[in-house]
């Protein structure tokens, strides 16, 4: 039995991201609305995870049908995507031809009908996503996260840290990162022991 851990440095978050095969949440900075989560409200996962969407699915318990969304370094976007008739999409807004390497290394955000709705990212728009997504790259040589927004199946988005640890808290998501620049005052005592865990218990 575990409970769900804070996580504040971003290369031991990607490293449970790709050497853990762990879903995380990300909760950094203004809270976010709309259609698509940016990086400041979202889960993410290892989009080189063949498995990734129905384990992404059950866990947020959404139809299995819909497309998930990939968040690519600004730079490398076209490396993966038909970028040419669109400089960049940094609030995820369109689908875009994916390329044949997309198929080959990130299949979880492949959509059936070959695109991708994507969100490229800069340094300037979003730096600790950025970074993140950037040290994920250094270790992988994947430019790209699999990003879906931080909420389960008929619900909001998260707003506050309570809304993010209660979500954490009745789900599978067993790491919460919150960036080292961010001050926030974490309710620590809200963490709810968790039995059904796939974690070692010396953990």
């Amino acid at each position: 039995m575990h409970k769900t851990k804070i996580i504040r440095d971003v290369s031991e978050i990607v490293d449970l991201i790709i050497d853990e095969k762990q879903i995380v949440g990300m909760f950094q900075g203004k809270g976010e609305w709309g259609p698509r989560a940016l990086g400041n409200r979202s889960i993410l996962f290892d989009p080189t995870n063949h498995e990734a969407k129905q384990i992404v699915n059950d866990i947020k318990k959404r139809e299995i049908y819909r497309p998930f969304a990939g968040s690519v370094m600004a730079e490398h976007a076209n490396e993966y995507f038909d970028m040419k008739q669109l400089p960049d999409s940094p609030w995820m807004s369109f689908a875009i031809q994916a390329r044949e390497i997309a198929y080959e290394k990130i299949p979880s955000i492949v959509h059936a009908d070959g695109t991708c709705r994507i969100q490229t990212v800069t340094v300037e728009q979003n730096k600790n996503y950025y970074n993140l997504i950037k040290t994920m790259y250094e270790k992988n040589g994947v430019p790209i996260v699999f990003n879906t927004s931080f909420n389960l199946g008929g619900e909001a988005l998260v707003e506050t840290i309570y809304d993010a640890i209660d979500t954490c808290n009745r789900t599978e998501i067993n790491y919460l990162y919150i960036p080292e620049d961010q001050d926030i005052n974490i309710p620590y005592e809200l963490i709810k022991i968790k039995e059904n865990d796939n974690r070692p218990e010396d953990e």
